[in-house]
């Protein structure tokens, strides 16, 4: 899984364009980042920047925003409405898939160290990336704002985390908060109501903070950990809502927010009519939800990750409203900068492409595309079975297998643009230069590395055709009848590509000058081959039981 982390930089300028233009072009500078959104205010003087990437391009584009709203912004001279401290006042770090808070705390407090070691921006650090307790809360970081930054870095037990001495930089750039916390959803439950005030009622009865007790006696807390929740009215659609923000999506999934509203929702004879995602989502959010409701159903788990978040959205009714559009709505999609590849091709366009007079794509993708589609075969039989007539109670059994199937299915379609990518680089070493004695050396350890990286790639096909043999095995046995002879088809296609990926290990292995790297490459994919030919003729057995005339 990709890492990817968002970034949200609150800025203290709102109203110059010209110096907002030239903070974002200082973060878009920076390769593989995605700028999301750009949100301006002229009452806070303050602008939200929302970009994302994997954590070392934002931590630098973070880094870069910073050091040119140094530049640009003079704290001597800013007012607005909102809480500030410096001319980048907050800087906080996002999980949002392949990384946990804890390694984006970390992040956030080597990116706080440079800003001070590197531009001279004192920093505290705060939420999970806070070194005192007290400072995980901003608003302590914050406390007194810009004006009161001076005294406080006389005071040892308040001057920032890195930085304590007021000074030429201080002065112009005051102080940034640097910190990590987790992804906010935030989400609009639509009630088939237009009082305000029941909709009040049914956020006091799930967000966290709850309402106040009747009898004066503090707080009665809200069913949902990590939410806060209001009831308003909404002209546009003329009916009341429950505005909620889910600051803590492990404590509560939006599916389980979205279950809870509905309950307390029909206990005061309301009902939830769907749900409105406001700003973007992990896509996490949206596949554990399809999975939630597809095992309510009893469905098969193991479809397309694109049927998931369709079930999602249904369940949800989260196209309540207005289109939900997953593409411009989950952030894994906005930013999958991954160009075209063969993967993603027509059938008849991968076919005719292999046909032509280039080289690649050749056996080793096609290999990789035969066990893809012994996976995929030996997937569609487990979902056959598992909404066959009469097996209901089976459903989980086989959802389990369909699954298996669908990530080997997913690291196949990989493996047949890596073959090629695997070639093509061998093609590029080939062209470097070999004038003098030390480019000869160069290219020809570049060679030998490319090489040993060609043969590696159609093992890792072997591997992989390999794990959908036993589930073709299972399903011969136990799945669906009618289905048979899918599952003998996959079989057949999964040892295709696992023969015809040995042979092209054994061509790549061939061309290595150190033939002791080869020998344990060779002898993998003869175990591997051996394997698949026992496991293919017990396929088969299964299979010829069944349509046995």
């Amino acid at each position: 899984m990709k890492r990817i982390i968002e970034c949200v930089p609150n800025y203290s300028e709102g109203r110059d364009k010209t110096v907002i233009d030239a903070i974002v072009a200082a973060i878009k500078e920076v390769e593989g980042i995605k700028v999301l959104d750009v949100d301006p205010g002229e009452a806070t003087n303050r602008t939200v920047v929302t970009f994302v990437g994997e954590p070392e391009p934002v931590c630098e584009a973070a880094f870069r925003g910073a050091a040119k709203a140094k530049e640009l912004i003079d704290m001597t001279k800013h007012h607005g409405a909102h809480p500030r401290s410096g001319a980048t006042d907050v800087l906080p770090l996002i999980p949002v898939s392949g990384i946990t808070l804890e390694e984006c705390a970390e992040l956030a407090r080597g990116l706080a160290k440079r800003l001070y070691e590197e531009l001279g921006i004192p920093c505290y650090c705060y939420e999970a990336a806070a070194f005192k307790p007290e400072r995980k809360n901003l608003a302590v970081c914050r406390q007194g704002e810009y004006e009161a930054l001076k005294e406080k870095m006389s005071d040892e037990s308040r001057k920032p985390d890195f930085g304590g001495k007021w000074d030429a930089v201080a002065e112009k750039a005051g102080a940034t908060n640097v910190g990590a916390r987790g992804f906010l959803v935030a989400v609009n439950f639509n009630l088939n109501t237009t009082s305000t005030r029941r909709a009040m009622a049914v956020a006091f009865d799930v967000r966290e903070k709850g309402r106040k007790n009747p009898s004066g006696d503090g707080w009665i807390p809200g069913t949902l950990k990590g939410t806060k929740a209001i009831g308003w009215y909404i002209d546009e659609y003329g009916i009341a809502q429950v505005s909620m923000n889910i600051t803590d999506i492990d404590a509560t999934p939006l599916h389980v927010a979205f279950e809870e509203v509905c309950r307390c929702a029909a206990a005061r004879g309301l009902r939830v009519t769907g749900a409105e995602i406001v700003g973007l989502v992990p896509k996490r959010v949206l596949l554990e939800a399809g999975r939630f409701y597809l095992e309510r159903q009893q469905r098969s788990l193991g479809i397309s990750e694109e049927e998931i978040v369709k079930i999602a959205v249904k369940s949800m009714s989260l196209d309540d409203l207005k289109p939900f559009n997953p593409s411009e709505k989950v952030i894994e999609y906005l930013i999958d900068n991954k160009k075209a590849g063969l993967a993603q091709m027509t059938l008849e366009g991968f076919t005719r492409e292999t046909a032509s007079e280039s080289a690649a794509p050749g056996g080793g993708s096609v290999s990789a595309a035969m066990g893809a589609f012994g996976a995929a075969l030996a997937t569609m039989v487990a979902n056959l079975s598992a909404h066959k007539r009469g097996w209901d109670a089976r459903w989980k059994e086989f959802s389990d297998v369909a699954e298996k199937g669908q990530a080997i299915l997913d690291e196949l379609l990989d493996l047949i643009d890596e073959d090629t990518a695997a070639f093509n680089r061998i093609m590029d070493c080939f062209s470097l230069p070999k004038g003098t004695e030390e480019e000869k050396a160069a290219r020809a350890k570049a060679i030998e590395e490319a090489t040993l990286n060609a043969a590696n790639v159609p093992l890792r096909t072997m591997e992989a055709a390999l794990k959908a043999l036993p589930l073709a095995l299972e399903m011969a046995r136990n799945g669906n009848p009618a289905s048979a002879s899918d599952a003998g088809v996959a079989a057949l296609a999964a040892v295709a590509g696992i023969r015809g990926a040995r042979l092209n290990v054994r061509i790549n292995a061939a061309g290595l000058t150190d033939k002791t790297s080869a020998q344990p490459l060779l002898k993998r994919a003869d175990e591997i081959e051996a394997q698949a030919a026992e496991l293919e003729k017990q396929v088969l057995t299964e299979v010829n039981n069944h349509i046995e005339l």
